[in-house]
């Protein structure tokens, strides 16, 4: 059974729910045993200083002001995590994710609707871009390993990015691996791969021009896809080309998860011109819903929608909302 959730009670941006909002589960990983799966797959990456923040006219408001940042060396997982590695996760936890629990939504508390998630469904025809409602259907019975709802499965998607998850389902993963989410300045840093103040994580060159460099929506959105990049949805990890520093898909694909709360001034803080030493971000969420900041874009991306393949894009998420193109990857302190 699907319930499509009506524009009045919806979405306010592609990734940002205020109109469904999860109870506040309770999230008990004290379960969950502090692991350490090593180093294997993951990317040293030197710290330094970069400007962090707006390169191009396609920049929102919460990229400005672009500021000097210096972050220190960390690991990054080479890709997003993928269902195999999400599924040995839960095959040693018992860990049930967020999207197969029941919701409750605050604008009717006596109604509960069964365990599901937002799963996108392009529309036949073209439609409003500021109505969200037309692409996003919930979903009874969607979650990481039923992504598209009860009878989909993940056979033969062992090494898609795992999707249908929420920041505190990101937390207990990185508990047992021994890892934590990055912060912006450790994502956007690494997704430039050592180059400055370029729109994406190999250079200026459009994301549509020469060969596929990432994947996004190519053709009119939401309803039509040509597939240029090779794919309709999300992509296998690695499907394209690693940035500078050994990296895949911090362009599209999936929306990645970090550990800093969602302030879209947050940047005038470093107005002053001083160079901000590994920031974490503000002290709380901005705004009544608790929202972290999700990075790199997704397949949907499109330069007539949003746009945020770009290294700087800043995109908020509730902490307790997945969704079709929503993922995450880890890193890791190198001591």
């Amino acid at each position: 059974m699907q319930n499509v959730i009506s524009s009045a009670d919806s979405m306010q941006s592609c990734c940002n729910l205020e109109g469904l909002t999860r109870e506040q589960a309770t999230i008990d990983t004290a379960e969950i045993k502090h692991g350490d799966t090593g180093f294997q797959g993951m990317v040293f990456i030197a710290g330094a200083e970069f400007d962090m923040g707006a390169d191009n006219e396609q920049a929102r408001a919460d990229e400005y002001p672009k500021h000097r940042v210096k972050v220190d060396d960390f690991w990054m997982d080479e890709h997003e995590v993928t269902n195999a590695e999400f599924q040995t996760f839960v095959a040693e936890t018992g860990y049930v994710t967020v999207a197969e629990k029941d919701v409750v939504l605050p604008q009717y508390p006596d109604s509960v609707l069964k365990a599901g998630s937002l799963v996108f469904t392009p529309p036949g025809q073209a439609v409003p871009l500021n109505d969200y409602s037309q692409w996003w259907t919930w979903t009874t019975g969607a979650s990481w390993k039923h992504p598209k709802g009860s009878g989909s499965s993940i056979k033969g998607l062992e090494n898609y990015p795992v999707v249908h998850v929420c920041y505190y389902d990101a937390l207990a993963y990185c508990k047992w691996a021994g890892k934590r989410l990055p912060t912006e300045a450790e994502w956007e840093y690494a997704a430039r791969g050592g180059i400055q103040n370029k729109i994406y994580p190999w250079g200026d060159e459009h994301i549509e021009a020469g060969m596929p460099k990432a994947n996004s929506w190519n053709g009119h959105f939401p309803n039509q896809n040509s597939m240029m990049d090779g794919f309709f949805s999300s992509a296998p990890v690695k499907s394209y080309a690693a940035n500078g520093f050994g990296l895949y898909d911090m362009a599209g694909n999936v929306w990645e998860i970090t550990a800093d709360w969602y302030d879209p001034d947050y940047y005038k803080a470093f107005s002053d011109g001083k160079v901000a030493n590994n920031p974490k971000g503000p002290l709380k969420s901005a705004g009544p819903e608790q929202q972290k900041t999700l990075r790199g874009g997704s397949f949907l991306c499109n330069d007539s929608y949003c746009s945020s393949y770009r290294v700087a894009a800043r995109m908020p998420g509730e902490v307790n909302t997945g969704m079709s193109h929503i993922g995450f990857r880890c890193v890791k302190d190198t001591q």
